[in-house]
């Protein structure tokens, strides 16, 4: 992955940690993620640089499915407050995006979520092709991992030729570890995410990378597809890349911070 990549990422993890912001170019772009696992709001400045930012783990969203619609606008506005109070300024609109293969009432769903949030929504982007704003992969294939699905996204000549999205993904990596050590999904999820742990974990989460990988290879098949990008939260999970290689035969690679790659692409696709 290139130095421009990595320096965006990091800017976006000091933006969720930042209180306020002194100063930034206008005009803004944000972007709402509203994931199964994490709801991630992102502001960027005029040069598309990461400015403030704000998420938190929520499962009101299924597999792409808004499940709990008051709930997901009362997350949005918590989020949109806390970006808007290091800013010093109302969000007004941002763009947002759903999982490729989402039934086009679902896909409203995210838009009226961001409607009652008080936020206007102009954009609504597939989530491995808004990734792709930021990765700039020219031609091979972008695997978006979520909490309950994986988005894959075929690019030939800087152009998405192909995308699919299927369930499976970092909240069936949680159920799995909850099931194995007999513990809570919150005992698992914190588990999953507690970097002295996660070594002991992966012989117990392989097998969900593996199907992960099979759907990815699936889908794969028939295209002359020479590099995999693996992004979402779950990809920051270690040896991740490892087990796709395996089962696709494709070289992999993970950037850093890789829940905020999406995030960041839907802000960038806000046009203001």
């Amino acid at each position: 992955m290139n130095s421009h990549l990595d320096v965006t990422l990091k800017a976006a993890e000091a933006a969720m940690k930042r209180r306020k912001v002194r100063s930034f170019r206008s005009p803004l772009h944000v972007g709402v993620d509203l994931g199964t696992a994490y709801t991630v709001v992102i502001a960027l400045d005029a040069k598309m640089k990461p400015v403030a930012g704000a998420y938190q783990f929520a499962q009101v969203v299924r597999d792409g499915v808004v499940v709990d619609f008051m709930g997901a606008i009362d997350l949005l506005k918590t989020l949109k407050a806390r970006v808007e109070a290091k800013l010093g300024v109302e969000i007004a609109s941002a763009a947002s995006a759903y999982p490729p293969g989402v039934p086009l009432a679902e896909v409203q769903a995210v838009r009226y979520v961001l409607e009652g949030a008080g936020i206007e929504c102009q954009q609504l982007i597939n989530e491995p092709t808004a990734a792709n704003a930021l990765l700039g992969v020219q031609n091979g294939a972008v695997v978006d991992v979520g909490g309950g699905s994986t988005g894959i996204a075929i690019i030939k000549e800087g152009q998405v030729v192909y995308t699919a999205d299927e369930p499976t993904g970092g909240t069936h990596f949680t159920l799995v570890i909850a099931g194995a050590n007999g513990v809570s999904f919150d005992e698992a999820e914190a588990l999953k995410l507690d970097p002295k742990a996660q070594k002991g974990l992966f012989p117990t989460i392989r097998p969900v990378m593996e199907k992960v990988a099979t759907i990815t290879w699936r889908h794969l098949a028939g295209h002359d597809v020479q590099s995999i990008a693996l992004v979402g939260g779950a990809a920051a999970f270690p040896g991740f890349a490892d087990v796709m290689t395996d089962i696709t035969g494709i070289p992999t690679t993970i950037p850093s911070r890789p829940l905020f790659v999406t995030p960041i692409g839907i802000a960038m696709t806000h046009e203001v």
